[in-house]
Order: structure tokens, then sequence, then C-alpha cells
């Protein structure tokens, strides 16, 4: 028997989570048609291999092997799908970290601004935060680096490391004349994937921003958090909002929806082969207690956010407010090629919603479409996403496709007509046929 180790990924931005399978060695016989087409492979193979030769040799500047190979499955990969690429070794070090949700580093959210590095947030509790570093500060050097000249990834690639390990920032703050110089420690660092607030005393508000190692257990710990802070006799429900959240962990998907739901299919996988069909299911217990959900979504919620506002869609379990999603209905798996060699990103199947509706090139349809103002000096600029179908190469519909669609969220809370659309459903200021669903014209059994 041959193993092999997978990744299976969903999201505009890749995320992943393990899984294991087995392949049996079979027996393949050959036609006539199937010799011809062996055949022709084999001589555009040996095309590729000519082509490859006269390159090397007869290019204006010598070119590095490597990076002609590389190009080569680039192309070939990006010929496929939109989503199917290959990743050189730091790039698939990079999307293990942000998949992790955790990492060796500081503790601070930064910018780019002037070639300098901005603080935009020190994160609470962490290394940054108890070395005194302030929203606004302006970094200047790294261990007497200057930042000037770098990147936003070089310098954010920098300031992470080894945990225990010590870097030094020198710091322009508003109000002094002379720069700071803070020697700080790294230390495990966890990405914020979930952030809740009590919005009054009734509505439990949860933003998720993605889909990693930690998502699921933030959910767990928000909704822990609001029940301390608003009594359950009080409590209308909950505001989940996954707007511009590119998705991420195919498990954490599953799992989010399942703290909602008390049992049936949550999506199910296919591959080209039906035996490949996978369909996973929610377990008893919702964690909400049967409070009534609403989900925000905009043109910028895919994949992973679209299998969680699909399944409580279908299910009669939560109404859908804002504008339709991305339309990002496609499984990648991410394929480790050895020591040193990065990693396949290949699409290997399309999931569905437990109505079985297909949402590739499509997207989720709101409930109840709320279209947000924009400010005139944005409205010369795009404040809609086009979506999965106006990408080139992307696996077509089934059916008619759609694309386009706003993903601008006001700044403030207040002008924020999608959060104040949920926030009038549930206190019963206003009333929506939509609100609460009625799970007797539920797409599937309950």
């Amino acid at each position: 028997m041959m193993r092999k180790t997978s990744l299976i990924i969903l999201g505009a931005a890749a995320g992943a989570a393990l899984t294991l399978f087995a392949t049996q060695p079979r027996l393949v016989f050959f036609g006539s048609s199937a010799k011809a087409a062996v055949a022709d492979t084999y001589r555009q193979l040996n095309l590729f291999g000519d082509v490859f030769e006269r390159v090397r040799s007869d290019y204006v500047e010598k070119p590095e092997d490597s990076k002609l190979i590389e190009t080569a499955i680039n192309g070939m990969l990006a010929g496929l799908d939109p989503h199917s690429s290959y990743m050189d070794p730091k790039s698939f070090k990079d999307m293990q970290v942000q998949t992790r949700g955790e990492f060796g580093g500081l503790g601070i959210e930064v910018t780019m601004e002037e070639g300098l590095i901005k603080v935009v947030a020190p994160i609470d509790e962490t290394p940054a935060a108890k070395a005194g570093v302030m929203a606004n500060d302006i970094i200047t050097k790294l261990d007497d680096e200057q930042v000037q000249g770098l990147t936003l990834n070089q310098a954010v690639e920098k300031m992470r490391g080894p945990v225990n390990t010590k870097i030094k920032l020198t710091i322009m703050r508003k109000g002094q004349d002379k720069p700071t110089e803070i020697s700080i420690t790294r230390d495990i660092i966890r990405v914020r994937s979930v952030r809740w607030n009590a919005d009054g005393e009734d509505i439990g508000y949860i933003r998720l921003t993605q889909f990693n190692e930690q998502t699921t257990e933030g959910l767990k710990r928000a909704i822990a958090d609001l029940a301390t802070k608003i009594p359950e006799a009080k409590l209308k429900g909950y505001v989940i909002d996954i707007r511009n959240n590119p998705g991420g962990l195919l498990d954490q998907a599953i799992s989010v929806s399942d703290a909602f739901l008390q049992k049936g299919e949550i999506v199910s996988t296919r591959g080209r082969n039906a035996e490949e069909t996978q369909r996973f299911n929610a377990r008893a217990g919702d964690l909400t207690k049967g409070k009534p959900v609403i989900i925000l979504i905009n043109g910028g919620s895919a994949s992973a956010s679209e299998i969680v506002a699909g399944a409580l869609q279908d299910h009669k379990r939560a109404t859908i407010i804002g504008t339709r999603s991305f339309g990002k209905g496609s499984v990648q798996t991410i394929i480790p090629l050895g020591s040193g060699n990065g990693a396949l990103r290949l699409t290997t199947a399309r999931y569905f919603t437990p109505s079985g509706r297909s949402i590739q090139a499509k997207g989720i349809s709101p409930d109840i479409e709320v279209l947000q103002d924009v400010p005139e000096e944005l409205k010369a600029k795009t404040t809609d996403t086009k979506g999965e179908a106006s990408l080139r190469g992307h696996l077509k519909a089934e059916g008619t496709e759609e694309t386009g669609s706003q993903s601008y969220i006001p700044p403030d809370a207040k002008n924020d007509k999608a959060l104040i659309m949920a926030n009038d459903l549930l206190r019963g200021i206003k009333v929506n046929s939509a609100f609460p669903p009625s799970t007797k014209n539920a797409a599937v059994p309950n």
C-alpha cells in the first residue's frame, strides 16, 4: 500500500486541515486510444525538454535552472484555475504559520507608512504590550538596522523569530524629541481570529476575521464570555460577522457551523471520482442554546465563510444579511513535495451546502440584502469585490454565474446599515419575513 499525506484547504487565502488517505496500487490496461494518448503526452514532454535546453543554451543571459523549472511548474498550475499553484519553501512555511494562527513574535499589528513601520496596535498581554509599545509608534530600526528600504513583509519577518530570543526596537513617538529604544523578548503570539463585545445589554456581537486553528476555541470563549455579561433572560441573540473573511481551514468552518447546529449535514466535498465524496455532519449541542442568530456577509466573504453561511442558511438556523458572498466553492489540497521543495496547492474537489447547492462562481445570496452608503470620496474607488466568477480560468458554475458584490464596511458602527438592521431585527424594532427563519421551509430535513 502506498500512503501520502496532504493538506485540504479552503479560502481566498490559503488555510489547511490535515487529512490522511491511502491509495491502492492498480493494474491498468491500455487500449489503442489510451496508448495513443500516452504517446502524445510523451511527445509533449520531449517538446518541453527541447525548449528547456534551448533556453538554457541560447538565452541572452545565463538563466538559473531551478528558476526555469519553478516558472514552468507555476505556468502549468496557473493554466488549471486561479487557486492551484506551486509554493516555494518560504511560501509553504508562511502558509503553515498563517493556518496555525500562532508564531514566535512580539505581538503588534503594523502597517507601512512613508517607508517606515507604523504600529496599528499592540495585541493585549503580549511582549510588545508589556514592553510599552503604543499605537501610532513609528519603528525606525530593528536591532540597529534601518527599517527604511525594507518591505512590510521583510520587516515583519525580522520581528518574528524563535521564542525567548530578543530584538531591539528603535521607536519615534509623537510628543517626544528623541527616539526610544525598547528591548523585547519574543514569545508565542496567537492571532486573534475572533473578537467580540456585548452590544448594549441584550445582543452578543462576534466577529470572525479568518478560519485558523484558533477560531473555534475563540468562538467558544466569546460565547462563554458574553454569557457572563448578558443574562440569558435578556439575551436577544447573536450577530456573527464574517464580512471580508477570506476563509481558511475546512475543519474550522465545520466546527464553527457545528457550534450552532444540533444535527444534520454541514457540507459535502466531491472530487473527480464518486468514491471521493465526503460528508460532514453536526453533532448534538448548540452552544447558543437555540438563541436567534444573524450572520453578516458581503462580497469579501469567501470559501470557509460561505460554508458557515450556507449551512446555517439551509438549516434555517440563521438569517443572512448583507450582500452576495464571493463564490469560491472549491477545495485545495496542499501536497508537500519533500524537504526543501515546497508544496503543491491543487484544486481537488468542489464543496456543496447541505441542500446540495454549489456556490462556485455564484456565492451565497443573503436572505435580506442591505447595501451600505459609500462616502463620496470612496465612490471613485472600487468598493465592490469582483468575485470568483471574474477570475480568469475559474471553475465554471452549475447554471448562471454571478459576479461582483459590495464589500465596503463603514468604520463607524453607527453608519453600518447591515449591523443596524441585524440589531433592529433581534430587538423587534423592525420586522422582516426572513427573520426568524421558519424551519418549515428548511432546504434540508431537521
